[in-house]
């Protein structure tokens, strides 16, 4: 089984890493064509609806993925294509109805989201708001096509899957670039900009589910044809788990909704928060896919009393994991944020001002690295064992604390527009900081429902080699940091990629010393396949 996770975890890695890859290059054509403009900045406060329907229901991991997964794994394939073509048709029937909602209440939307936007900026949400609806419906279908895919071995589409997205707006911007030269960055033209913005990345959902089709067919689970069998044992079971699952993730997306609310009167305070938030996903995301993609059907085929023990094992095995990449990616983007930013995104429409107030907020995002996947796996392991109300009991009293915290970290939101840039760092970053809170509480109260519900883990040994992990991190950011003000680097892009290569070589190199003397025997096991590869 171990060799067999190995297999699934690299097809996987590699898969996310084509599209973090694609993800990241996207990112950095928009920072070039838009920079921190009202184009971007109101595609943020549009995206918010339909971006969180499509990583809600269509993300790997996402609820609709994680409940047919946990159901499909454990029935014949033939089960399988019925339990699908039911699903699709009872969640696209809903879905169909939140799109033609997106279209029809657009503006009270974007208002509920952004009350404190400027008139442009508003305007313009609204009308990429509802270019961006159909991705409602395609969402879903999304999620429950590449679950369904998963549960039969199939990981490679699911994991690359979302280049298409990434390639759909690389075009769009590519074609509008083709049309309208530098002219790009002007206020003038942030109307046409977002629009193709908003299109293009529609296009992209679309180019998702349909790449999925022949792959299902293959599989013999594409029906296409409404089948309308909601009494079927295996649609219920799927339904029990994803109802509560999708309220519950559902929740944590509601946070984003609680932090651009009190963003909205921040100016570029959306748009930066994006670009940090990309920067953590990145990688967040393709170690998320690695290590969860191939532990959530193992989950799900241990939840018998005798599995116990060896359940608990994979438990450590995910947390630990989790803790070995995320401790030492934080303390990376702490002590190198600003020259990490300016490496990717410094070119075009974005400045060294604008470099400044992302670092900012990727330096905040860093310090909660670790329980961003932590909680992750988490939650998974409590789906695979039928229980998809605990999280979302944790995750609604995540959106009070969020909102608490938000208000406590920004002072309350900025009423009006203005030339307030120190504020604005200040706020911005204190709504990273707001929801790393929440998920280190979340990720606390999780672990001890967990510990509840299987009758005790060994919390206190997992604790103290965590707690070595962190020490190795913290050493390890301070060695980064150190060289990093100490040395003076050559100007331009060559000595931004000098500065983050020589930088976080060190802290690479001191943290696997580190992590190999502390005796944490998931370390080692990462640091052994890492020393098999290169």
């Amino acid at each position: 089984m171990a060799r067999s996770l190995r297999r699934i975890a690299l097809i996987v890695g590699a898969a996310t890493a084509l599209s973090k890859v694609a993800g990241l290059v996207r990112q950095q054509v928009i920072a070039a064509a838009f920079g921190v403009g009202a184009a971007y900045d109101a595609y943020n406060y549009a995206y918010v609806l339909p971006g969180f329907l499509l990583i809600l229901l269509g993300g790997i991991n996402g609820p609709f993925h994680s409940a047919m997964v946990s159901v499909l794994a454990r029935r014949p394939r033939h089960q399988g294509a019925h339990v699908l073509a039911s699903i699709n048709t009872l969640v696209g029937a809903g879905l169909i109805v939140v799109t033609l909602l997106l279209l029809v209440a657009a503006d009270p939307l974007i208002d509920l989201v952004g009350p404190s936007l400027d008139p442009e900026r508003h305007a313009l949400a609204v009308l990429q708001l509802r270019w961006m609806a159909p991705m409602a419906l395609f969402a879903g279908l999304i999620g429950l096509g590449f679950g369904a895919l998963n549960a039969a071995d199939v990981f490679w589409l699911p994991s690359v899957s979302p280049l298409l997205s990434s390639v759909a707006v690389i075009g769009g911007i590519g074609l509008l670039w083709w049309q309208l030269g530098s002219s790009i960055t002007l206020p003038a033209t942030a109307v046409i900009g977002g629009v193709v913005l908003a299109a293009s990345t529609t296009v992209g959902a679309v180019l998702q589910w349909l790449i999925q089709l022949p792959a299902l067919a293959k599989e013999g689970l594409n029906r296409l044809q409404l089948v309308w069998d909601w009494r079927d044992p295996g649609v219920r079971e799927v339904l029990k788990v994803m109802g509560p699952a999708t309220l519950s993730s559902g929740m944590l997306q509601i946070n984003v909704f609680v932090s651009l609310f009190f963003a909205s009167g921040l100016p570029a305070a959306a748009a930066g928060l994006g670009y940090a938030n990309l920067l953590v996903q990145t990688p967040l995301g393709l170690l998320s896919n690695v290590l969860l993609v191939p532990l959530l059907p193992v989950y799900a085929r241990l939840t018998a009393p005798e599995d116990r023990p060896e359940l608990i094992g994979r438990i450590r095995q995910g947390l630990m994991l989790s803790n070995a990449t995320m401790l030492p990616l934080g303390a990376l983007m702490v002590a190198l944020a600003v020259p990490i930013v300016a490496l990717i995104y410094q070119r075009g429409a974005f400045d060294r001002s604008a470099a400044d107030l992302v670092g900012q907020l990727l330096m905040a995002y860093g310090i909660g690295m670790p329980a961003y996947l932590g909680r992750d796996v988490l939650v998974r392991v409590f789906y695979a064992l039928g229980d998809a109300n605990t999280p979302f009991r944790w995750s609604l009293a995540g959106i009070g604390l969020n909102a608490v915290f938000c208000w406590a970290f920004t002072g309350g939101p900025t009423p009006a527009w203005g030339n307030q840039l120190p504020m604005l760092n200040a706020g911005a970053a204190g709504l990273v900081l707001a929801t790393v809170a929440v998920n280190l509480i979340t990720c606390a109260g999780l672990l001890l429902a967990l510990s509840s519900r299987l009758g005790g883990l060994p919390l206190r040994l997992w604790a103290v080699d965590s707690g070595k992990l962190l020490l190795a991190a913290v050493a390890a950011g301070a060695a980064c940091w150190w060289l990093s003000l100490q040395v003076v680097w050559p100007p331009g892009l060559g000595g931004l990629l000098l500065q983050n290569v020589l930088c976080g070589g060190l802290a690479v190199g001191l943290y696997g010393l580190l992590t190999s003397l502390a005796g944490v025997p998931e370390a080692r096991q990462l640091l052994q396949m890492v020393r098999r590869r290169s």
